[in-house]
């Protein structure tokens, strides 16, 4: 497997960890913004309605983009916005930037998905497939919970500095290892052998 896959793998497990990390930390941050619980809790759903409604928008617009700067575009604005959020103090900002991380989410993980099958022979694509899913599997088995616990040791804000850490490697690995034009069309299928008819001295395909 092509290293790049696991660099791509490493931004999904930041994105995935991110979507859900602020389940515990709402108090924190109600208390920080001095805004209420429920209030602070609707910073996960924002990212969850990002997500659904940016998925096919997202997927649509990277269409006219090469897969090396779609992928870029969306994990630096996804990197930016978290480092964005960790500043901050208007909730209202906040909110904003849960919106649009989970678009630049949505966008990254369309494209990434048809970036890992691209560069792997044909019987490989499933596994390259799992390899870049597995980030949001271990998201939630170990990236959730380390950042909540991240969160409660040293602030909220440094749960939003980690993710946008994490990702610090993929925006290198897909700036030097994802190629910059648009993926090559697939090989044109080959005829099947020649044959005699039988009627002719002419071979014919069959």
């Amino acid at each position: 497997m092509p290293f790049i896959l696991y660099l791509l793998g490493l931004a999904v497990f930041a994105q995935g960890t991110s979507e859900f990390m602020l389940s515990g930390l709402v108090s924190d941050i109600a208390a920080d913004m001095e805004v209420s619980v429920p209030a602070a809790g609707s910073l996960t759903s924002a990212f969850a309605v990002g997500m659904i409604v940016g998925a096919p928008l997202m997927a649509v617009l990277s269409l006219r983009w090469s897969r090396r700067r779609a992928l870029l575009g969306f994990l630096v604005t996804f990197l930016l916005v978290h480092v964005v959020g960790a500043l901050t103090t208007s909730y209202a900002v906040l909110l904003g930037t849960r919106v649009v991380g989970a678009l630049a989410n949505a966008g990254f993980l369309a494209v990434a998905l048809a970036t890992a099958t691209s560069l792997v022979a044909p019987d490989a694509k499933g596994r390259a497939t799992s390899i870049l899913l597995g980030g949001t599997t271990l998201a939630c088995v170990a990236g959730v919970p380390g950042g909540a616990l991240l969160g409660q040791l040293w602030g909220w804000r440094a749960a939003f500095w980690a993710v946008a850490l994490i990702s610090v490697p993929a925006v290198v690995a897909i700036a030097r290892a994802v190629p910059a034009g648009p993926p090559a069309p697939p090989p044109p299928r080959t005829p099947g052998p020649a044959r005699s008819c039988g009627r002719c001295a002419h071979p014919g395909s069959w």
